[in-house]
């Protein structure tokens, strides 16, 4: 077999990275064991990498009326649709490891409406595709439906500001072709 390659554009090597840029990166590999192809692929642009890394702790860090496990949700059923590969298999690895349910993922990602989620957890889903496939068909509807599933407008603007932003990085890592890590598949199982 091949080696696949990390993207589309050159990858730079840990040594050529600005400082701040190959710490971020040891820090995921302390962490994880390995460096995601993600951040090489995004270190041939280090401004870009830096402002990427930025708004992802910004949505995926913050305190929130949404759990660890909901945010991987919806980030697997809306890459699902977007055919991101990637993001289906590193957030999906993620989403084993918060809940302990070793085929979750993957039923999200098949459908996530037959995957055995709660009812406020498909309406998140249900909002996160309308954003996904039909972004200015929003309406206060939508709102009233979440509300009615105890969330907060807060918690609206975090599942809309998850989404957005996964939307983005699956369209990058389409774009550059970045293929999942083998760790990923193995994860939480």
């Amino acid at each position: 077999m091949s080696e696949v390659k990390i993207s589309r554009y050159p990858v730079p090597e840990l040594s050529e990275m600005p400082e701040d840029v190959k710490e971020t990166i040891l820090a995921f590999q302390e962490k994880l064991g390995f460096i995601p192809n993600v951040l090489t692929a995004l270190a041939h642009r280090p401004e870009e990498f830096r402002a990427f890394i930025a708004y992802n702790n910004a949505v995926m860090g913050k305190e929130s009326g949404l759990s660890a496990a909901e945010k991987e949700m919806l980030i697997i059923a809306h890459s699902a649709h977007n055919g991101c590969v990637y993001c289906v298999a590193s957030h999906g690895a993620v989403m084993r490891l918060e809940t302990g349910d070793p085929t979750i993922s993957e039923k999200v990602a098949i459908n996530y409406r037959e995957a055995g989620l709660t009812d406020r957890q498909v309406a998140m889903c249900d909002f996160a595709m309308k954003l996904t496939t039909d972004s200015k068909a929003v309406n206060e509807a939508d709102f009233e439906v979440l509300r009615g599933h105890g969330l907060s407008d807060d918690d609206i603007w975090d599942i809309a500001g998850i989404v957005s932003f996964f939307n983005l990085s699956n369209r990058m890592m389409s774009f550059l072709a970045v293929h999942p890590d083998s760790q990923f598949y193995a994860m939480g199982r």
